[in-house]
């Protein structure tokens, strides 16, 4: 099994421990908050399993159906979970404005502390753990999901603050409050995992200083005059290039191929966690006004 799966299911399995313990707390006590962070790890646990399914699917082969693959997938997903981000943020800024107008108090403070802070311990080795899967991999769905957990990670020091601040001077309503707080930051952090997510789903090209390193390496090529129609996207772990290398009319197809593969080697040397795709037409002169200029 992939590292990614691994670290979706391990994700799903915890929130879903944390789900079921602060859905009854949250129930029990009157909590907003917690009952807010409850309703939160259930969406996790969806968008967790959701993921895993996502992340089977991104890494079947091409095929003549998918010729670039499924690696899309991935960014659907990104956008899915983004947008379940925003509703769960919407319901608990909700439930926060109906507690204040209605003026609610909690009970069984104590208890909402303690599961608060088992909360916080097991959230911040899963954090850790997906931060350490994502930088690994650079796989997008893990990314987003430790952007996700550490919402909650920051979300639950403020819950548990909240809880102590509420115990020791009975100001309830500093519960619902602190639940709008949430509700804001969570919309806020969706926003990022949605905007990446739609930006591969319309092939927005590298990141500038990858595609300045590839010019780089083009541009120190002695043995071509120049380069132009330089093209990138990428599709979750895949990067394709395109790029037309222009040469001397004269030289034979053989020496330009093997000098092309050559510039193909040194670029994917760029960063070897992703899969390059390059595609490099040989050019025996330079064409660059007949289409776009790069």
């Amino acid at each position: 099994m992939r590292l990614e799966k691994k670290a979706t299911l391990i994700a799903s399995i915890t929130a879903s421990l944390l789900a079921i313990v602060k859905l009854i707390v949250g129930i029990t006590s009157g909590s907003v908050a917690v009952l807010a962070s409850a309703i939160d790890s259930l969406l996790d646990v969806s968008i967790s399993v959701f993921n895993y399914f996502a992340l089977s699917t991104a890494e079947k082969e091409a095929d003549q159906q998918f010729n670039f693959g499924r690696g899309k997938i991935e960014a659907i997903a990104s956008v899915i979970e983004g947008v379940i981000i925003t509703v769960s943020g919407l319901y608990i800024l909700f439930i926060s404005i109906v507690k204040i107008i209605d003026n609610q108090t909690m009970i069984n403070i104590n208890i909402s502390i303690y599961v608060m802070l088992i909360s916080i311990i097991l959230t911040a080795a899963l954090v850790y753990f997906l931060e350490k899967v994502a930088k690994k991999t650079n796989n997008m769905v893990i990314l987003a999901d430790a952007l996700h957990y550490k919402t909650d990670l920051y979300s639950n020091i403020a819950i548990i603050i909240s809880l102590i601040t509420v115990y020791f001077t009975n100001f309830h309503l500093l519960d619902a409050i602190l639940g709008i707080g949430i509700a804001f930051y969570i919309i806020y952090s969706a926003y990022w995992i949605i905007k990446n997510g739609i930006l591969m789903l319309l092939d927005v090209a590298l990141e500038p200083e990858m595609i300045k390193e590839i010019k780089t390496i083009l541009v120190q090529e002695d043995n071509i005059n120049g380069y132009h129609y330089l093209q990138t996207r990428q599709s979750a772990n895949d990067i394709f290039v395109s790029v037309h290398l222009v040469f001397n009319d004269t030289i034979l197809l053989v020496d330009a191929h093997t000098i092309s593969d050559k510039i193909e080697d040194q670029i994917k040397t760029i960063n070897t966690k992703h899969n390059w795709y390059i595609n490099t037409h040989l050019d025996p002169y330079d064409d660059e006004d007949i289409k776009f200029k790069q």
